[in-house]
């Protein structure tokens, strides 16, 4: 058996998802005329409580175009230090839009309105114009941690009351709200852009919807066609979204329970130590130094079936998905206890 634990992304679309894909009706997306896209973007607006929404190839390209829609050169934007903009997007912020990356550190992903307002330079003719604020929810590096409304609000609030756009890298939204017990639309409330990933815990094979007031979705298009985003027959693509927005959105709470085991797991077995509450489908996890580093941990549970993902020298994270069964927990049950 091999468990595949690196990242929600590897799963891949069942018989169903195929069969929604092989019927699709499709047409041509630049020519705004693809109706199971439109359907998907109609579709996801609604439920994130927008005017419209805009599929995109990837949830990388879904932040790029929302920040260049909504920035100059010179700007600059505020965002948590280990947000996946900020660090996992090839400095795309810089390179596109020639803005810059306001880096606020945080442990739990989500810093207060202090640390905002700390790093806020105000108009002064030497500092950056700060247009901005870009959050995540869930936030991959702080461990999938989700942040109710009520934790998102405090950050909205100010931004709003500072006349800054908001916008929300919500890859993994739909795993916020299972969490939370609210609803997406609730999550993504006070954000004037936010970004849903469909190939990520909904299992999807591609795509990225952004949901924005319409009168800014012109602008959005004129990105994603800089970007090379502009489909053609991409209703084979939206209708696995659409499949998956249908189908796979309260079973997340089966992966969320997978992935709480296996964080017992490694104490159980003292493989590691969870460096944050696992309250998603992901855990990070300090290695057990007896092991020395991630990669020799790594490499040891690969010979056993066993495969995840080394996020330094020390650490390493497991994510549960859409393939992950509890049968293969059980198999790395067995795989930890032999280590």
């Amino acid at each position: 058996m091999r468990v595949d634990l690196r990242s929600d992304t590897v799963s891949r679309p069942g018989p169903a998802m195929r069969k929604a894909m092989a019927e699709a009706e499709v047409g041509d997306v630049v020519f705004n005329d693809d109706p199971t896209v439109n359907r998907l973007e109609a579709v996801v607006a609604e439920r994130l409580g927008f005017e419209a929404a805009m599929f995109v190839p990837t949830g990388t390209m879904s932040n790029q175009v929302a920040l260049a829609a909504q920035t100059s050169p010179g700007d600059a934007v505020l965002m948590p230090a280990f947000s996946h903009v900020a660090r996992w997007e090839g400095a795309g912020l810089a390179a596109i839009s020639g803005a810059f990356a306001v880096h606020i550190p945080g442990e739990s992903g989500l810093p207060g309105v202090s640390a905002f307002e700390a790093h806020h330079y105000g108009v002064h003719p030497k500092a950056p114009r700060v247009r901005g604020v870009s959050l995540e929810n869930t936030h991959n590096w702080a461990g999938g941690r989700a942040y109710t409304s009520a934790q998102l609000s405090e950050v909205t609030t100010w931004a709003r009351a500072n006349g800054l756009f908001l916008h929300l890298d919500g890859a993994r939204l739909m795993n916020a709200a299972i969490a939370t017990g609210e609803s997406a639309a609730a999550l993504a409330k006070g954000f004037t852009t936010v970004s849903l990933c469909l190939s990520k815990g909904l299992g999807a094979p591609v795509g990225t919807c952004l949901a924005a007031p319409r009168a800014l979705i012109g602008e959005l298009d004129r990105w994603r066609q800089r970007l090379g985003g502009g489909w053609r027959q991409a209703g084979l693509l939206a209708a696995a979204g659409l499949y998956a927005l249908e189908h796979h959105v309260d079973r997340l709470a089966d992966d969320h329970a997978r992935a709480t085991a296996l964080a017992e797991l490694l104490v159980k077995y003292e493989v590691g130590t969870p460096l944050h509450p696992v309250e998603t489908n992901i855990v990070q996890f300090a290695v057990n130094p007896r092991f020395g580093t991630s990669l020799s941990l790594v490499s040891r549970c690969i010979q056993r079936g066993v495969v995840f993902f080394p996020t330094g020298a020390s650490t390493a994270r497991l994510v549960t998905h859409l393939d992950v069964d509890d049968a293969m927990v059980r198999h790395v049950d067995e795989v930890f206890a032999t280590l």
